[in-house]
């Protein structure tokens, strides 16, 4: 099995290539690869996030939703976050879906869903004041896109005036922005697919020139309501309608999950004979009241679900598998196969996970295999063509030894698991192994971390082997004269790289915390350490004052990050890395200002809640500006009991001078 160090060089890799591909498509409205090709790598993440819980990246598309705006466009702030879906590919995954629903709300009850096609094209919203066109924005980011008004004012199925008194005074329309199949035979010429299509139309300067594509839009739902009279998902497409907006003639209601996956079979069948792309079917929970109640998790709502179609497949040779050793050590193993084109892509790799998965699957060197591309996941091997293996093919023998340096490799045991870890990994610490190293350079200069541009992931390796960089101290005393003779390298290549690295020398503390890529610990583990030390000397003093166990207190630090921390702090190199950055960075810590009623108070649970379930209270503190913390202490302010609570906690509490309320209590607080 794979080391996590390895999963996590897999995974670090497959981040960079899809926020590469994410720029190309949102930001340059240029991409090089099909939607098929791009949606598999997304997948592939997911999954590897999905298998390996440790694995976190703000760039992830399980975090980040689209690109940032690009510079040639206004920012507009959406009132309310415009998400991506989680997606679905299966009878379990739908189960699943409806299970947390139900446990997030805590209830038996039947569901009722609002199901309608995906179509791939490009999301938008539009915001209407007193009846009139005002905004029309791009999803950018999520929090932000780009106004666009103009562009999408020449769409005639978007009136820039509705004359109907039920529009309420303000209203932000979502929906989708596509060209259907036969106007795009006419532009093939110009653009790849339909869906680049759309995005390069949509973001031209000249909107005279938008006007000249035929471009069409379908509304799906709404953002921001200043007068929501709506019950029902479904009651809202017909008001759509009524305003004078088009929507899908396929949107149909279902109560239960055998249901809408009939209709997925059905309409999978159908998709080719649509005048539009689609990739899926999307279902949402149809009682308005409910979805507001569900919320979102930090990138996609939890009332709604992309039900994607069939993977594709195809069979080819291995060549050759590859071991490759990532940042934290992991080592991941990668089929080299004779290039086949599956669904329009030309794959020439294919992860093959772990060990484990090796062992399990008997995958050998030279075997005929069916690989699959699912979706938004990277391509992997579903299973060998045994009639086609010959005897000469010897079993594969993963290595014990680092492939890098050389280093014992071992697979971790999990005492709650009361398993080994899937993943094999390098025991060599901090920067000694050249794999390791390499990867941690890689992920220190990221856009996520300490971000110089220029600086990318080849550059650091041609670097490395001149012997520039060996630490990430080493790329603050480049030796631009020797760069500026290399090959590819010229006096403004050279300046516009000094410059990258000059600006990178003033940073946030999460950012500098997550920059060390101290293992399990990703962006959002970085923010709550860095609002715990504040500075980044009570940061450095860490191990040295013990306050390291203070951590456990904090909803989100777990025994896992603490020991991760313990053994980063224990690595002498580590600790000369730390110091020699500490001297050259500039790390500034900004609290941010809260304004909920909760304020600065932190709570606890114990016992069962009635008719609402933990999840959903804790992101009601959260949504109100309180934190939520992990253990009973001088620091917590509020013990919440429910039914049949932990007598220990209680009485803990109470010794404490911890203020204990009812859930009663705790509701007439929040009002």
């Amino acid at each position: 099995m794979f080391k996590k160090e390895e999963i996590k060089k897999i995974y670090t890799a497959k981040i960079k290539e899809i926020n590469k591909h994410n720029k190309l498509y949102y930001d340059k409205s240029s991409p090089i690869i099909p939607d098929r090709e791009f949606d598999n790598l997304k997948i592939e993440i997911l999954d590897l996030e999905k298998k390996y819980p440790f694995l976190n990246d703000r760039r992830s598309p399980s975090n980040a939703v689209g690109f940032r705006p690009s510079k040639n466009f206004e920012k507009y702030k959406h009132k309310v976050q415009m998400l991506s879906l989680s997606n679905a590919f299966d009878k379990e995954d739908l189960l699943n879906f409806e299970k947390k629903i139900l446990n997030f709300l805590n209830e038996k009850i039947v569901l009722e869903y609002s199901a309608e096609p995906k179509i791939d094209g490009i999301s938008a919203s539009l915001t209407y004041l007193n009846g009139k066109l005002t905004y029309g924005v791009s999803r950018g980011d999520g929090n932000v896109g780009e106004l666009i008004t103009n562009n999408l004012k020449t769409i005639k199925d978007i009136p820039n005036l509705v004359k109907n008194n039920n529009i309420p005074e303000e209203i932000e329309i979502r929906g989708e922005v596509f060209i259907d199949k036969k106007d795009f035979e006419k532009l093939k010429n110009k653009f790849s697919n339909p869906r680049n299509a759309a995005s390069g139309t949509l973001r031209q300067k000249d909107s005279k020139q938008t006007s000249k594509i035929p471009l069409k839009f379908i509304a799906y739902t709404f953002g921001y309501i200043s007068d929501n009279k709506f019950k029902k998902q479904s009651d809202f497409l017909k008001e759509l309608k009524s305003w004078g907006f088009l929507t899908s003639e396929h949107n149909k209601v279902f109560n239960n999950i055998l249901d809408l996956l009939k209709f997925h079979k059905e309409f999978e069948n159908k998709r080719y004979n649509l005048n539009y792309d689609i990739d899926g079917l999307v279902y949402k929970v149809n009682n308005l009241q409910l979805q507001k109640r569900l919320g979102f998790t930090s990138n996609a709502p939890r009332w709604a679900v992309a039900h994607k179609f069939s993977a594709n497949h195809a069979y080819s040779e291995i060549l050759n598998i590859d071991i490759q050793v990532g940042r934290t050590g992991a080592l991941t193993p990668v089929a080299k196969v004779k290039p086949v084109n599956i669904g329009g892509v030309i794959v020439s790799n294919a992860t093959l996970h772990n060990e484990d998965e090796i062992l399990r699957k008997d995958i050998r060197v030279g075997d005929t295999v069916k690989i699959e591309r699912a979706g938004d996941v990277i391509p992997h091997v579903l299973e060998v063509d045994l009639s086609k293996r010959k005897k000469n093919f010897s079993k594969f023998i993963f290595p014990i030894t680092c492939p890098s340096c050389k280093s014992k490799t071992e697979k971790e045991y999990n005492k709650l698991t009361k398993r080994f870890d899937a993943v094999r990994r390098c025991t060599n610490e901090g920067f000694t192994c050249e794999k390791i190293a390499i990867e941690r350079i890689k992920h220190f200069i990221s856009k996520d971390a300490i971000n110089i541009d220029g600086l990318g992931k080849k550059v650091v390796e041609k670097f490395w082997n001149l012997n520039f960089i060996k630490l990430p101290q080493d790329i603050y005393n480049l030796d631009y004269e020797k760069i500026s003779k290399l090959d590819g390298w010229g006096l403004q290549s050279v300046s516009n790289l000094k410059f990258s690295i000059e600006n990178s020398k003033k940073v946030k503390l999460d950012k500098f915390i997550y920059s060390l890529g101290i293992r399990h610990i990703g962006m959002e583990n970085a923010k709550i350490i860095a609002d715990f030390t504040k500075t980044l000397k009570n940061f450095c003093s860490l191990s040295k004052s013990n306050k390291i166990k203070d951590l456990i207190n904090i909803d989100g630090i777990g025994e896992t990050q603490i020991k991760s921390l313990e053994k980063f702090f224990e690595n002498k190199i580590n600790i000369k890395v730390l110091d020699k950055l500490s001297e050259i960075l500039k790390i500034e810590y900004k609290q941010i200002e809260k304004k909920g009623k909760l304020k600065n108070k932190s709570f606890m649970f114990t016992g069962k809640l009635q008719n609402i379930s933990r999840a959903e209270a804790k992101s009601l503190i959260e949504e109100n500006s309180g934190s939520i913390v992990s253990s009973v202490s001088k620091k917590l302010d509020y013990l919440i009991i429910g039914d049949k609570p932990t007598n220990r906690k209680v009485n803990q509490a109470k010794i404490l001078g911890v203020k204990i309320l009812t859930q009663k209590e705790w509701s007439e607080l929040l009002n």
